[in-house]
């Protein structure tokens, strides 16, 4: 792999007075949940008024976006403000064999390099007490979280789903780092939350940086049974919602309920004032879990329902409440965002492929960028095979690598991706085209090879894979 530019920069420590104590963060990443997910996000069957009130409270993305279509490429990119392609850790790690498919994917990174420096390191050389709680599927031990600037770790290793979501939770008798004790019947997403306000509670007298990506609502699909029948009772009285799913719901309520408690916690500690929260997702919901409706397909597809995504900042001193922004934002903007926002300190500016939020956190400015890209040279079970996208202003579009075929959507008029206008508007398709070959040139794109063990016999998910792809 080549060497990141960025690997030599040194973080200078921080010796900020009490008085100018910078603001604690909390990042919350959910697994999985879909553009539509949520209530303030337009679903009328999961119930979450403690997220809602969450966004109410500061600023909404209606653009909001993943920096992959899975997830292990995402959490890199929320890490390190890079692209998955710069870092080729482009794929969810071990990521999907397709021996016989027309394309042979490329020697792609599946670990978190310990050159490449990371959200946990800057927050740590500024004074930041660093947790992460969850989820982490960046690589085996000796890339985990301890090792990339956190302090804590709780639940982290290199799994991308929890063996189970009630305790004990453990399976081929591997079990989640910190949680080898619990009560019997515990819920995984209950617990997290209870070791996340256990950390800000024991930090509440230094600056934090809390990383709390949840498991839920990733499979397998667990929930409490209480919760699921409320939820059964209420897809019978409500037979006509895209969202049905009652152990979906069951699990995206125990969510709610579980950032609400985080929330009153910060509450409480009088820091929800000096506190960011942050709360996105890895990637657009699986279809086979939940509806994406109106956005084409879901996780693993190269469309916008694999990629938007819910994405607010609240940070009651500096951004107001109830605004919304239609400016387009990805998984890599987060570090600059909170570099700036948190006034921290670097020995040199980074070469990150994202950009600082802040102008448009404080209404003030807009993002500074022409376009977002992604690259996916890869096969999922969702639907993808390799592509990359790119999306400039209300555009979007799509080149896929088995066939050289292009589609172009403008996403702001066509949400759902039904209307292919590339041969409509082709010096628009073609500048698109071109820009986008371009990116993957400048960030060292690893591109998929011809297969010499092509057998379109023996590949069997490939009808599969085209199904998935159809238009809603």
């Amino acid at each position: 792999m080549v060497l990141l530019a960025l690997a030599a920069v040194v973080v200078m420590e921080s010796r900020t007075p009490c008085a100018e104590r910078r603001p604690n963060v909390v990042l919350i990443l959910i697994d999985d949940m879909g553009w539509t997910d949520l209530g303030c996000q337009g679903s009328k069957f999961y119930e979450t008024p403690h997220i809602d009130r969450l966004a109410a409270s500061g600023m909404r993305f209606t653009n909001g976006y993943s920096a992959c279509t899975v997830c292990s490429p995402t959490r890199a990119a929320v890490m390190t403000g890079m692209y998955p392609a710069r870092l080729h850790i482009t794929d969810w790690i071990d990521g999907h064999q397709r021996p016989y498919a027309k394309l042979k994917v490329p020697d792609w990174t599946m670990f978190l390099p310990h050159e490449t420096l990371t959200m946990a390191e800057i927050f740590k050389a500024n004074g930041y007490a660093t947790g992460h709680i969850g989820k982490w599927h960046l690589g085996n031990e000796e890339s985990w979280p301890t090792t990339q600037g956190f302090d804590l770790n709780i639940g982290g290793n290199h799994r991308g789903q929890p063996p189970s979501y009630f305790f004990p939770y453990e399976r081929d008798d591997i079990k989640l780092p910190g949680l080898a004790e619990g009560k019997p019947g515990e819920y995984l997403t209950d617990r997290l939350t209870d070791e996340a306000i256990k950390f800000i509670t024991a930090n509440r007298e230094r600056p934090f940086f809390l990383y709390l990506p949840h498991y839920t609502v990733h499979t397998p699909l667990q929930a409490k049974p209480e919760m699921v029948a409320k939820y059964r009772e209420k897809a019978a009285r409500l037979p006509n919602q895209p969202h049905r799913n009652p152990v979906y719901a069951a699990m995206i309520e125990s969510l709610d309920d579980g950032v609400g408690r985080l929330v009153t916690a910060l509450d409480e500690l009088k820091l929800r004032d000096n506190t960011v929260v942050i709360f996105t997702s890895d990637n657009g919901g699986l279809a086979s879990s939940t509806s994406n409706v109106p956005l084409r397909v879901g996780k693993g597809s190269a469309y916008e329902g694999g990629v938007r995504v819910p994405l607010f900042v609240s940070y009651p001193p500096m951004i107001a409440a109830g605004s919304t922004t239609d400016a387009p934002a990805m998984s890599i903007d987060l570090l600059p965002t909170l570099v700036e926002l948190c006034g921290l300190e670097l020995a040199k500016t980074p070469a990150w492929d994202g950009v600082s939020l802040v102008p448009v956190l404080k209404q003030s400015g807009g993002v500074g960028r022409d376009a977002l890209y992604w690259h996916y040279p890869h096969y999922h079970p969702g639907g993808a095979t390799p592509y990359g996208a790119i999306r400039a202003g209300d555009y979007r579009l799509v080149e896929f690598y088995e066939d050289g075929k292009v589609e172009l959507y403008n996403v702001n008029r066509d949400v759902s991706e039904k209307s292919d206008l590339a041969a409509a508007e082709p010096a628009r398709r073609d500048e698109l085209l071109a820009k986008l070959r371009a990116w993957r040139k400048e960030v060292g794109a690893q591109m998929p090879t011809a297969n010499p063990d092509y057998d379109a016999a023996k590949d069997g998910q490939r009808a599969a894979a085209k199904a998935k792809n159809a238009k809603p």
